[in-house]
């Protein structure tokens, strides 16, 4: 058989094992692709008959030989002894860095993905993330994750507005007129007075710097106790710039999942429903989710989990690929990607996630977008 010319993946971050690949000839790395790719197209055990029908010109016994061999290696298991085989973790990655040919979405999916989100112009931020996080779990079948961004730009005003007895919310208010909401939790008992010494507080050490400036040096002066203020609007204070800022990943940004019930579509064994339950348990507590999407934003383009490489989805044998989206002053401000089946077709999804994270990027840095609270009067 003559081998398709390959090339890595572009852009992917990830562990390789350049090792064991240097190690394999040719006819191994044929078979291996072979393997992968017929697991990929049908989810079924593959043996060495379906390899030989594949176009491998030899006999099924040497198929079966060279199959055992990569089985040593670790790149193929046998879910049955009498069955076929299917990759492993380590052997999906193998086959992604290695192997895998990703170019450019096809036009249809950019068609798709543009159409999509050509409705999301002019929206509230909120409703933009929703769309992309819904766009990526339909095309793709899986979960899809986006995660709100975080603002560094220079502030113009913050303001804390009480709504109930128990609940504030803290507001800033960008120099480029956006405007972030976060729902505080408030002691029982704080005063009025208090909203408005942290909000003067704040306004006071804020105004044109941006966030990454401002806090350092406020929480700084609080905690060394420098700051004239009393312990409840100290801590106000914190939780707003904590807010605001993520420092709090599992409130003060926020984790949009659109499609979990795709999950369950991809498997029908009560064990692998019990896995995919577990998965679900994990997108319930976002926190995680949220450090794992973070990743991307130290990665210069897109990331990919499959499988027990990362401690989240060790249990439910699931994939994940994250892609950062970048504001009109080219820093990347957030993350979306798509939960599935290690199954995926990942030369299709790729691009598919790094090309929405761009679309997204654009949107969110469109001028006409409305900001995501309502304005407040100063």
């Amino acid at each position: 058989m003559t081998s398709a010319p390959t090339r890595t993946a572009p852009g992917i971050t990830s562990p390789t094992q350049p090792s064991t690949f240097a190690a394999m000839d040719q006819r191994s790395r044929d078979i291996f692709r072979e393997v992968v790719q017929s697991y990929l197209d049908t989810g079924e055990p593959v043996g060495s008959r379906t390899i030989s029908r594949r176009g491998v010109s030899l006999s099924p016994a040497s198929i079966r030989n060279v199959m055992s061999d990569l089985a040593d290696l670790g790149l193929l298991d046998a879910p049955h002894i009498s069955s076929g085989r299917i990759p492993t973790h380590a052997g999906l990655r193998m086959f992604v860095d290695s192997l895998l040919q990703i170019g450019e979405p096809a036009d249809a999916d950019k068609q798709a993905i543009e159409g999509r989100l050509a409705g999301s112009r002019g929206k509230r931020l909120e409703a933009v993330l929703a769309d992309a996080s819904e766009l990526l779990s339909g095309l793709v079948g899986g979960a899809g994750l986006v995660t709100t961004p975080t603002h560094d730009g220079p502030v113009r005003h913050v303001e804390f507005v009480r709504i109930s007895s128990e609940q504030a919310l803290a507001v800033i208010v960008a120099e480029t007129g956006d405007v972030e909401n976060r729902l505080l939790a408030l002691p029982p008992g704080l005063p009025a007075s208090a909203l408005v010494e942290a909000g003067n507080y704040l306004n006071a050490r804020m105004k044109g710097r941006t966030l990454s400036e401002a806090r350092e040096a406020v929480t700084l002066e609080i905690r060394s106790r420098r700051a004239a203020l009393d312990e409840a609007t100290s801590q106000l204070v914190e939780d707003g710039l904590a807010q605001w800022s993520g420092e709090d990943p599992g409130r003060g940004r926020s984790l949009i999942v659109r499609g979990r019930a795709n999950l369950l579509d991809e498997t029908g064994e009560p064990q692998s429903l019990d896995r995919v339950r577990d998965l679900f348990a994990e997108l319930e507590r976002s926190e995680n989710l949220l450090n794992i999407l973070d990743t991307a934003r130290l990665a210069e383009g897109v990331r990919l989990f499959i499988g027990s490489e990362n401690p989240l989805f060790s249990l439910s044998g699931s994939a994940m690929i994250v892609a950062p989206y970048i504001n009109a002053e080219r820093k990347i401000v957030g993350a979306l990607g798509v939960i599935g089946p290690t199954r995926l077709n990942y030369a299709r999804v790729i691009p598919m996630v790094d090309y929405t994270a761009q679309v997204v990027g654009r949107l969110v840095g469109d001028p006409s977008r409305k900001g995501p609270g309502s304005t407040i009067r100063e």
